[in-house]
């Protein structure tokens, strides 16, 4: 792995909410896969120097909602390549929230664990089209014992699926499970909302108080949201990460931005797809959220771009997710998307206008140039 330079950046959307944006021109020089420096002064050679030509550059989106079960195939909805069709998105990275559309999924406790192992072991391994996919999410099933979170734990298995897949249902009977999982280091993930498929649960307000889990997931639901009032009581009452997805009801999710944009506490809000599902596959997800909140809520873009980005690399503990020395190169070059009113990606996004992706870098690795889902971009890299 070489090292790469992109020039003539016009804007930095860093992911980074505490300092989210860097007017260019600024260049990137990017090692064995890292960003090695950020600045207007970089001259070293390169192996391969881009030329932005006054384009964004901003982090790859993170899904932090995504049901995958092995390789790139859904069997919910049947479809061959939905995880390089996010690529096209955006998309560079995953989280699964629980392998739960597996055909003949086991439901005991030996089962479970082997397909939380099994899914996580295969992504490690596989990467489809460059994406990362952080799977294998146990399911939460009745009969799990403290010493299964402690052996996958040291087994590298780290995610929870969403609480309300699996045979546990009740808050009582996760709060334990939980606990036992944040004890070996899981994240935990808990579905807030009315039922999503066949064998799940609706999960209150109430449940999550209870059950402290990591993240509430799709407080806008998935699909059905619990009622508002509701929700900002998950906000106000707990330390909860804040998750909206694109597969959930768009006035919650409005009403959850709006209301976390105004008390000054976006650095909790992170965006999923929650895809596939009933809704289908939807590869631009995760930018339609972006530009949904940024412009309904009067979210600057640069601050909706870290809520799929940082934010979400912050509560998962990734390694990338940021435009930042040190980081994982994992890089968006977008632009206005042709026929936009907006100048520039940031014009583009605050108006509503989903920007066109130029490049998708993973790793200091281009996996794809113009996207094929995406508007073209009104400049192309050279």
């Amino acid at each position: 792995m070489g090292n790469m330079v992109i020039k003539n950046i016009g804007t930095i959307f860093t992911g980074d909410i505490e300092k989210p944006i860097i007017e260019g021109p600024v260049t990137i020089l990017i090692e064995e896969g890292k960003i090695k420096s950020i600045g207007s002064d970089i001259l070293e050679h390169a192996e391969r120097v881009i030329d932005a030509k006054g384009m964004t550059v901003c982090p790859g989106l993170i899904d932090s909602h995504t049901h995958p079960v092995l390789g790139d195939f859904t069997p919910r909805q049947n479809q061959i390549g939905f995880i390089d069709s996010s690529l096209h998105g955006g998309v560079t990275s995953m989280i699964s929230a629980g392998e739960v559309h597996l055909p003949g999924r086991p439901l005991d406790p030996k089962g479970t664990k082997a397909l939380a192992l099994l899914a996580h072991k295969s992504f490690a391994k596989l990467r489809p089209s460059g994406v990362k996919v952080y799977g294998g999410a146990l399911i939460l099933e009745k009969g799990l014992t403290e010493e299964d979170f402690k052996e996958l734990s040291e087994d590298g298995v780290w995610l929870v699926g969403e609480i309300g897949l699996g045979s546990v249902k009740s808050a009582n009977d996760a709060k334990m499970m939980v606990e036992w999982a944040k004890k070996y280091g899981m994240k935990v993930l808990m579905h807030v909302g009315g039922t999503s498929v066949p064998g799940s649960s609706t999960v209150t307000c109430n449940d999550v108080l209870t059950a402290r889990p990591t993240v509430a997931c799709h407080l806008n639901g998935g699909p059905t949201s619990i009622p508002v009032n509701e929700a900002k009581r998950i906000i106000d009452e707990t330390d909860c990460a804040i998750e909206i997805v694109h597969c959930g009801n768009p006035l919650s999710a409005f009403e959850i931005a709006r209301y976390m944009k105004n008390n000054n506490i976006l650095n909790r809000l992170i965006i999923g797809n929650d895809a596939p599902s009933g809704t289908g596959v939807v590869p631009l997800g995760i930018w339609r959220m972006v530009n949904f909140i940024s412009s309904l809520c009067g979210i600057s873009a640069e601050l909706a771009v870290c809520c799929a980005t940082g934010n979400t690399k912050k509560v998962f503990g990734l390694k990338h997710g940021m435009v930042k020395e040190g980081e994982e190169a994992d890089i968006q070059i977008i632009d206005a998307p042709m026929g936009s009113e907006g100048k520039d990606a940031k014009a583009a996004i605050e108006l509503g206008d989903i920007p066109g992706i130029a490049m998708v870098i993973i790793d200091g690795v281009i996996r794809t140039q113009v996207s094929r889902n995406t508007p073209p971009p009104v400049r192309k890299t050279s």
